[in-house]
């Protein structure tokens, strides 16, 4: 092999070699592309995390706001409810036994009324 022939086969693998590097050089043009793409939604995802921070710290104080509300408003007020349903309570137990007291009263009365009826009835004065 001549000089000139092995030039020539270095020339053409310098050639190769710079095809080669043009090909690599379009793939990292791509990749570099593809770089800022991703640069570009990882933006994106940081600031719907931030937005989503913000939420997320707006539903905790609506959450503690809730929460004392159901603590100090609701509970006092159910509490407030049931002591008033034991005084009604506590006025029907009072009122029943009033009116089982009166029917008591009531039936003995009978049984006198009766009982002078029937010995009325028994002289003959009525």
């Amino acid at each position: 092999m001549t000089d000139s022939e092995r030039l020539e086969l270095l020339l053409q693998a310098v050639t190769n070699i710079q095809v080669d590097l043009q090909d690599v050089k379009v793939d990292l043009q791509d990749v570099k592309v593809d770089l800022q793409d991703v640069k570009v939604d990882l933006q994106d995802v940081k600031v719907d995390l931030q937005d989503a921070k913000v939420e997320i710290a707006d539903l905790k104080k609506k959450v503690s706001i809730i929460e004392l509300t159901l603590e100090n408003e609701i509970s006092h007020n159910i509490m407030v409810i049931a002591e008033g349903h034991l005084d009604l309570n506590r006025k029907l137990d009072e009122a029943i036994h009033l009116t089982s007291d009166i029917k008591a009263k009531q039936e003995i009365q009978d049984l006198y009324i009766k009982r002078h009826d029937n010995k009325l009835r028994t002289k003959g004065i009525s």
